[in-house]
This record gives C-alpha cells, sequence and structure tokens, in this order.
C-alpha cells in the first residue's frame, strides 16, 4: 500500500511539473490566419533602403493639428513570385528604426521616439522587429483602386493577430512593389494599452499603417 502511495504521488508530481512547463512556455501569440500561399516560384528580396512602413497616431480629435506622423524601415524580407503574380511574402520591420516627421525640433522629437520606444507602447528593447507573413493573395475586388487583397498574420509586442491590405501589386523586369492602402491598427489588441491624462487630450487607440515594399529578383 505504501508503495503504490509513493508511486502516485510521484505521477502526480511529475504531471504538475509538466503542466506548469507548458505553462511558462505557452506563446503569447493569439491568433493567426491560416497559411494558404505557396513558395513555388521565383524569390525577390525587400530593397531595405528603399522600402518602408508609414505610420500616424492621433489624439481624440483626428487632424492633422493633433497628430505624429513618421517611418519605419524594413530589416528584411522576402516574395515570390509566380508567372508575374505575387504568390507569398514575409517582411521583418525594425521597430528601433522609427522616426517622426512633424517635429522639428530636436528635444521634442527626441523625447517622443523615446516614448514611443518605452515598455509603455512599442517596448522595443524587449520586442525590437514586428513582422508581416501573407497567408493568402487574391484579386481586388472590380472597381476598386486596388488590385490585390493580402491576407496576413500581424505580429507587434510578441502577440499575431490576423490582418489583411488592400494593395496594388506590379511586377516588371524583375522588380516587385508593393503599397498597401493605410489602414487602421487597434493598438489596445497588441497590448499598448498606454492613455495620457484626459486634460493632455486622450490618445486614439487606433495607429494608421501603410506599407510601400520595393523587391528585387534574387539571382
Amino acid at each position: 500500500m505504501k508503495k503504490t502511495t509513493l508511486i502516485s504521488a510521484i505521477l502526480l508530481i511529475s504531471a504538475s511539473v509538466f503542466i506548469i512547463s507548458c505553462g511558462k512556455d505557452k506563446p503569447v501569440t493569439s491568433e493567426s490566419n491560416e497559411v494558404l500561399t505557396t513558395s513555388n516560384g521565383q524569390v525577390y528580396v525587400v530593397d531595405t533602403l528603399n522600402s518602408k512602413a508609414e505610420w500616424k497616431g492621433f489624439k481624440v480629435v483626428k487632424s492633422d493639428n493633433t497628430s505624429h506622423i513618421g517611418n519605419l524601415k524594413f530589416e528584411s524580407g522576402e516574395v515570390t513570385v509566380k508567372d508575374s503574380k505575387l504568390e507569398s511574402g514575409q517582411f521583418v520591420i525594425d521597430m528601433n528604426s522609427i522616426t517622426n516627421e512633424d517635429l522639428k525640433e530636436a528635444e521634442s522629437n527626441g523625447k517622443l521616439l523615446g516614448h514611443l520606444k518605452s515598455a509603455d507602447f512599442f517596448d522595443t528593447a524587449k520586442f525590437p522587429n514586428a513582422s508581416y507573413e501573407i497567408t493568402k493573395v487574391s484579386e481586388g475586388l472590380a472597381g476598386s483602386d486596388y488590385n490585390t487583397i493580402l491576407d496576413g498574420n500581424l505580429t507587434l509586442k510578441g502577440i499575431t493577430k490576423p490582418f489583411n491590405f488592400n494593395a496594388n501589386v506590379k511586377v516588371k523586369d524583375g522588380e516587385l512593389t508593393i503599397a498597401t492602402e493605410p489602414k487602421d491598427i487597434n493598438r489596445d489588441e497588441f497590448g499598448i494599452k498606454f492613455q495620457m491624462p484626459a486634460a493632455e487630450g486622450l490618445i486614439k487607440n487606433e495607429i494608421n499603417v501603410q506599407m510601400k515594399v520595393k523587391a528585387i529578383e534574387k539571382k
């Protein structure tokens, strides 16, 4: 009887350790699109010097007078093209490259960028990169200003969410360009919950983002 009790206790402890370990290893990511793209095609490499993501943030009154605008650089990226059509793509954005374009005074600009990189916002020390993986490429809707719909998974601050863009995609002479429609991201969904005192003007949850990508055929 004592032997049986001892074995049961060991099994119980082992199960507890396994459950705790799984809890620690559980990814932060919450949900994502199923990947339906293929990599059967010619590889194009993102030209990081001539590609960027443009961002725009607003206070509660959404106007140019209460907004900040800037850019982010791509760290890396690849797309595949087959029969002159985009097949798939993955992009990595360097969050430490964030710039601001509207504040011309150096001290104010520096304070804003420092705050955006801090744990209040993007926490770039812990999460230096964001990424976007295309999971599906569809033809744009008839009559739309955009010829392509990109479904994908956006990862920001370790959280992954499905996210789609309308985009114009062009492939010509060994060069591919992607220009997405400006679209709002709900920062609250990615754990960016900082809010200023109401007297200073509340910050909207939406961050407007537009990607402009240039990729060159890999020889």
